[in-house]
């Protein structure tokens, strides 16, 4: 098979770890040109010395709007363009408990890197985009932003934004050729998912298959390539089916009650 993303060039955001380094690592392999932007040079410079020529670090704050426009700069000045924009960079307000006695000390900050990183990523990377024949926006939502659910509430709140305004986005960017869509990662290992996975996937998961980072980034993949060229405005799970529904599991007496034997004749 051909390169899916030879000649593209590809900035992908939170991508020194998890889901951005194993999208970062897939992008290079399938031909991209690809800029590792995240606030952990140690791991992003790490990563994209590994990676060879293919791969560049910058140290991006994506809640910063003049950081962001440096990377896309850095991008279009060291690779020659621009053609896909993975706004991936996230964090969470680390809230389970009551929404009662959440003190949303967290908000500016996770609004800053969640939705306006989103905003500011997408529109620095489309101007440079619609000058120059259109690209791939995709942005990181959560299974949080589309199945409602107790706990982290800043964080809930910022993913459905995202998917809101990616929606949006897809409308007003569509005439400069410009694509944008979302992904909804749901119980995928990482830096920020550090609570009992095994048990919530038993208990919300219908596949119980445990998915991992390059399962998000295989679906990136899809959505930065030419195989998506008629895809825009979707939001893409990638969570074993949690946002379809529970895995109710019913007695089998209930799926297949046994026959009531015949009267004797």
């Amino acid at each position: 098979m051909d390169q899916e993303l030879s000649g593209k060039v590809a900035i992908v955001t939170g991508g020194a770890s998890g889901i951005g380094r194993a999208t970062v690592e897939l992008f290079v392999q399938q031909g991209a040109r690809v800029v590792v932007a995240d606030v952990d040079a140690a791991h992003g410079e790490e990563l994209a010395a590994g990676l060879g020529p293919s791969a560049a670090f910058k140290r991006t704050d994506v809640s910063d709007a003049d950081q962001v426009q440096a990377l896309v700069d850095f991008a279009v000045a060291r690779f020659g363009g621009l053609h896909v924009m993975f706004n991936n960079a996230g964090i969470s307000d680390k809230m389970y408990g009551s929404f009662l006695d959440h003190d949303l000390k967290a908000f500016e900050r996770v609004m800053a890197v969640n939705l306006f990183g989103v905003l500011i990523g997408t529109q620095r990377a489309a101007r440079h985009m619609a000058k120059h024949g259109g690209g791939s926006i995709i942005n990181t939502t959560s299974t949080a932003g589309v199945k409602p659910g107790r706990g982290v509430m800043i964080y809930q709140a910022s993913k459905a934004a995202v998917v809101h305004v990616s929606r949006s986005l897809a409308l007003d960017l569509a005439e400069h050729g410009i694509r944008v869509n979302c992904i909804a990662p749901g119980h995928i290992p990482t830096g920020m998912t550090k609570y009992d996975m095994a048990q919530v996937i038993r208990m919300n998961q219908p596949l119980q298959r445990q998915g991992m980072p390059i399962d998000v980034a295989y679906a990136a993949l899809f959505l930065a390539g030419e195989r998506s060229a008629q895809v825009t405005g979707l939001v893409l799970p990638v969570d074993g089916g949690t946002t379809v529904g529970s895995p109710v599991r019913m007695p089998k007496e209930f799926i297949q009650p046994e026959r009531a034997k015949a009267p004797a004749q």
